[in-house]
C-alpha cells in the first residue's frame, strides 16, 4: 500500500492558482479528479496526518502512487475540465451517481422518418426527444393512451409497423382513431411529423395554447353545423383536461425549475428532484451518491451540478453523455460557496440566465419539503438493502482471499468463457467485477482465430487480454501519461487482482501457461468446474471444495454465468452473420461485392428475410431478378443442423477482435444459493457449446 509522503510533490512547486488535479494508482490509472480554486492549499490537506482523514479519503490517498495537476485561468474552466476528466477517465473514487432505480421516459425517436412514441430506459440516444422520467411505466402507458386520442401518432414497434404496411392493412389503433395510420399512407411523413411535434409541445408545457386552438376549431366546427367533427373535438379537450388534471399544478407561476434535496449519511447521500415544467411536476428521479470524503451540502449540490447537467448545452442535440436539460431556476437546500461560478456555468449551458437559489417561504419553501421527504424516505429503503448487500460482498471477496490463500482480497475479479459449435466461429469473453459489481464499461469480446478447442482457445485469449496490458503499460511508462491524457483511457491497462477461467483443471492450466510465457507473475488465476462447482488452480491435482452455502462460491457462480452469458450473445451473432454468407454462396450471379452490399444493409438473417424485393433491389447492384433470388435463397427451408434454419437472431454483424462492448442485455439471474445454475444446459436448445 503506498504511502503518501512517498509521493507528495516538493515543497513550494504546487501553484497557488485555480485548477484541476489527478491522483494515480501504481499502474497509472486514474483514481481520483478534483478542482480547486488554489491548488496549493488543496493538494497540500491530503497530505496531513494520514489518521485525521476521511475513511474514503484516506483510502484514496493510500490508493494512488502520484499526484498531478493543470493550472487553468478561471473557475470556470476548472469545472468544466473536472466534468471531462470525470467522464474520460471514470475515477473510482469520485461522487458517483448512481440510479436508485430503473426510471423510465416517455421518449420520442425524431431521428426516424414516421417517429414513434414509446417508453424507454437507459441512457439517452441521440435524436430522440425525452419527457419525464416517470416513477412508474404504467404512469407513461395510460398519459399515451389518454393523449393518442388527440395526437393519434405511431407507438408501434418497427416490426409491426413494417408488417403492416406489407400486408396493408393498420393494426388495431388505426382503425380506433388512436393512431394515424402512416403504415398504410393514410398520412404522410410530414403530416405524421406535425401530430408528433404537437405531441412534444405539449408535453413541454405548452398547453394552453393547444386547449384554445381546439376550442377555437370546435367553435367553428360547430358554426359550421359539421357537429360530428365538434363532438369529436370537444372528446379531445375533454382527453387533454383529463390528462392536465393528472399534473398538478404545483407553482402557479407556471415556472420551469428543478428542484432538488439530499438525505446522506457519514458514507452516502440519497437525491432527489422534482422536474417541474409550466408550474407542473413533469417527472422526478434519484440517485445514491457514494461520499468520497467528508462534505457538506453545498459540497453535494455542487456535484449534483457538475454531473447531472454537465452533459447538456443550449440547442445541442441529446447524446448518449447528455445531461439533464437546464431549467431555467434551480432550487436547492444550500448554496455552493462559488455559487455565482456555477450559476454562470449552468447560464452558458442553457444559452440564457439561470437562477440558482433557496427557497425561503411560499410555494417553492413548500415544495423543496416534500422533494426532502421523498430523500429521506428513499434513503431509507436503500439502507435496508446497502447492509445486507455491503455484507454479502465484504463477506464473498474475504472468504475467497482466504480459500484461495490471496495475499489480498480480489477487488478487480475477471473472468473468461470460449464458446463454439463443434469448433466453429470460436468467441470468447471478458467480464469485469469490481468490489463485487458487475462493471460492464470494461466488458471485452474476443474473436478466435487460432483456438483449436477449448484449451487452446483459453491460452489464446489470456495471452493477447495479458500482452496488450503489457504493451500499453510500457507505452504509459515511455511516454509518462501524456497518452492517457490527449485520448480515452487504455483499454487493457488495468490487471486483475483475480483471474476466473470457466472451465477445470485443464483450461486453468492454459491460463497459466500463458501467464508465465509473458512473465506475470502478481495475477492470481482459478477455474469453476460446472458439474461439481469445483475451484481448481494451477497445479493442483485436487479442486477446492467450497461450500454450498459460501458468499464466495455465490460471487465465482455470478461472475461464471455472466461471462458465459456475454460469451453466448457474441457467438449468436457470429453465427448469424456466417448462415447468411453460406445461404448466399448458392444465389447465382451475387458475387462478393453484392453480398457485402446486402449484409452491410441488412446486417442479419432475419432482417434479410424480412424485406420485399423492394427492398432489396434499393440496395446498389441488385437487379429485381437477384433480388427474386436471394429471398428464395434465404426463405427455403435449411437441412443443416437443428434450431439454425430458424434461429431467430436479430443481431449486427460481428465487429472486430477485443472490442469495446457496452452489453444492452440484462444480465442472467444469479444463480440459487444451493443450486447451481447448469450454463452448458441453459443452451442446450440452440446447440451451442460453452466451455
Amino acid at each position: 500500500m503506498p504511502d503518501p509522503s512517498t509521493y507528495r510533490p516538493a515543497v513550494g512547486s504546487i501553484p497557488e492558482d485555480p485548477g484541476v488535479y489527478k491522483f494515480r494508482d501504481p499502474s497509472g490509472r486514474v483514481v481520483y479528479v478534483g478542482k480547486a480554486k488554489n491548488l496549493r492549499q488543496r493538494l497540500n490537506s491530503y497530505f496531513a496526518d494520514v489518521a485525521g482523514l476521511h475513511p474514503r479519503t484516506r483510502q484514496m490517498v493510500t490508493t494512488a502512487a502520484s499526484v498531478e495537476w493543470t493550472v487553468v485561468g478561471t473557475e470556470v474552466e476548472a469545472l468544466q475540465l473536472e466534468y471531462n476528466w470525470i467522464k474520460e477517465f471514470d475515477p473510482r473514487f469520485n461522487v458517483r451517481y448512481r440510479d436508485d432505480k430503473s426510471y423510465p421516459s416517455l421518449a420520442v425517436t425524431l431521428n426516424e422518418e414516421y417517429p414513434r412514441l414509446q417508453v424507454m430506459r437507459g441512457p439517452k440516444k441521440k435524436g430522440v426527444r425525452y419527457f419525464g422520467p416517470y416513477a412508474h411505466a404504467w404512469a407513461i402507458r395510460e398519459t399515451l393512451d389518454t393523449l393518442t386520442r388527440v395526437f393519434p401518432a405511431r407507438t408501434c414497434s418497427n416490426g409491426v409497423f413494417k408488417r403492416a404496411g406489407q400486408i396493408g392493412r393498420p393494426c388495431l389503433l388505426g382503425y380506433i382513431g388512436k393512431c394515424a395510420a402512416p403504415c398504410v399512407g393514410r398520412v404522410s411523413a410530414e403530416e405524421h411529423r406535425e401530430i408528433v411535434d404537437d405531441f412534444c409541445d405539449f408535453m413541454a408545457g405548452r398547453t394552453e395554447q393547444m386547449v384554445k386552438r381546439l376550442e377555437r376549431e370546435m367553435a367553428a366546427a360547430a358554426e359550421a353545423m359539421e357537429y360530428e367533427k365538434a363532438a369529436r373535438l370537444r372528446d379531445d379537450l375533454g382527453a387533454l383536461k383529463r390528462a392536465m388534471e393528472k399534473q398538478a399544478v404545483v407553482l402557479g407561476d407556471g415556472t420551469d425549475a428543478d428542484v432538488v434535496a439530499f438525505a446522506q449519511d457519514e458514507l452516502e447521500a440519497s437525491v432527489q428532484v422534482f422536474h417541474v415544467r409550466g408550474g407542473r411536476v413533469r417527472g422526478q428521479r434519484g440517485w445514491i451518491v457514494d461520499k468520497v470524503e467528508e462534505v457538506t451540502t453545498g459540497e453535494l449540490v455542487e456535484q449534483f451540478l457538475l454531473q447531472v447537467y454537465g452533459g447538456s448545452g443550449a440547442g445541442a442535440e441529446q447524446s448518449a453523455e447528455a445531461g439533464e436539460a437546464v431549467p431555467r431556476e434551480v432550487l436547492v437546500p444550500e448554496l455552493p460557496a462559488d455559487a455565482d461560478v456555477y450559476a454562470e456555468l449552468l447560464s452558458e449551458l442553457r444559452g440564457s440566465r439561470v437562477s440558482l437559489r433557496v427557497p425561503q417561504r411560499g410555494d417553492k419553501r413548500a415544495l423543496l419539503e416534500t422533494v426532502e421527504r421523498n430523500a429521506k424516505e428513499a434513503f431509507a429503503r436503500h439502507r435496508v438493502k446497502r447492509s445486507s448487500d455491503l455484507t454479502a460482498r465484504s463477506l464473498a471477496l474475504s472468504e475467497l482471499q482466504e480459500a484461495l490463500e490471496l495475499p489480498e482480497a480480489p477487488l478487480r475479479i475477471e473472468c473468461m468463457d470460449v464458446s463454439h459449435v463443434q469448433g466453429t466461429n470460436v468467441v470468447a469473453s471478458m467480464v469485469v467485477f469490481e468490489d463485487g459489481l458487475a462493471k460492464k464499461s470494461d466488458y471485452r469480446r474476443f474473436s478466435v482465430t487460432n483456438g483449436t478447442d477449448d484449451t487452446a482457445a483459453m491460452a489464446e485469449v489470456v495471452r493477447r487480454r495479458f500482452a496488450r496490458h503489457l504493451k500499453e503499460e510500457t507505452d504509459r511508462k515511455d511516454e509518462q501519461g501524456i497518452a492517457a491524457e490527449e485520448g480515452r483511457p487504455r483499454r487493457f491497462a488495468y490487471p486483475p487482482n483475480l483471474l476466473v477461467v470457466d472451465g477445470g483443471a485443464p483450461q486453468v492450466a492454459a491460463a497459466a501457461r500463458s501467464l508465465d510465457e509473458l512473465g506475470i507473475v502478481d495475477v492470481a488465476v482459478c477455474g469453476l468446474a460446472k458439474r461439481m462447482e469445483e475451484v481448481w488452480l494451477p497445479g493442483e491435482t485436487d479442486p477446492v471444495i467450497l461450500p454450498r452455502t459460501s458468499e464466495a462460491l455465490y460471487l465465482l457462480q455470478r461472475v461464471r454465468d455472466e461471462a458465459h452469458r456475454f460469451a453466448i450473445t457474441y457467438h449468436r451473432q457470429k453465427r448469424s452473420t456466417s448462415m447468411l454468407v453460406s445461404l448466399l454462396d448458392d444465389v447465382p450471379g451475387l458475387g462478393e461485392t453484392r453480398r457485402k452490399a446486402l449484409m452491410k444493409q441488412f446486417g442479419s438473417l432475419k432482417r434479410l428475410r424480412a424485406a420485399t424485393v423492394e427492398e432489396l433491389v434499393a440496395v446498389p447492384g441488385i437487379g429485381r431478378r437477384t433480388a427474386e433470388a436471394v429471398l428464395a435463397a434465404v426463405t427455403r427451408p435449411e437441412t443443416g443442423s437443428s434450431g439454425d434454419a430458424a434461429d431467430p437472431l436479430d443481431a449486427m454483424a460481428a465487429g472486430p477482435a477485443d472490442e469495446v462492448v457496452e452489453s444492452t442485455t440484462a444480465p442472467a439471474g444469479p444463480a440459487e444459493r444451493g443450486t447451481p445454475q447448469s450454463a452448458a444446459g441453459s443452451t442446450a436448445e440452440v446447440g451451442l457449446v460453452a466451455s
